[in-house]
C-alpha cells in the first residue's frame, strides 16, 4: 500500500483551515450580520422609499407595506399584484389610538 504521511497531514491541515474560516464567518455573521444591512441603508437619509412592515401570508405570498414620497402603498409579492387599500395616506407622526366610550347593554 502506497501511503504518504505528508499528504495526509496536508489534507487534514487544509480541512482544519477550511473549517476555521467557516467558523470565523459564522461568528462574524452572528455579530455583524443581523443589523449590517439596516445600518448601511440608515446612512442614506435621502431615500424616497422605505419598507414599513411585511407580513407573510403563506409560503408563496407576502404583503409589503412601504412608503414612497410620503404615501403608503401595499404590495402583494408572489402574485405580482399592487393593492391600493384605502385612500392615499401621508406618513406623519403616529396617532395615539382613541378608545370610544361604550354604553352598557340593557
Amino acid at each position: 500500500m502506497n501511503f504518504d504521511f505528508v499528504e495526509l497531514i496536508r489534507a487534514v491541515a487544509a480541512l482544519a483551515v477550511t473549517l476555521g474560516l467557516v467558523g470565523l464567518a459564522g461568528v462574524a455573521l452572528r455579530k455583524f450580520g443581523p443589523d449590517a444591512m439596516s445600518r448601511i441603508t440608515a446612512l442614506r437619509k435621502d431615500r424616497r422609499m422605505q419598507v414599513v412592515e411585511t407580513l407573510v401570508l403563506d409560503p408563496a405570498r407576502r404583503l409589503v407595506l412601504f412608503s414612497l414620497d410620503g404615501e403608503e402603498r401595499l404590495l402583494m409579492l408572489g402574485e405580482g399584484q399592487l393593492l391600493n387599500w384605502g385612500p392615499k395616506t401621508v406618513v406623519a407622526k403616529p396617532i395615539a389610538p382613541t378608545i370610544a366610550p361604550t354604553e352598557p347593554v340593557i
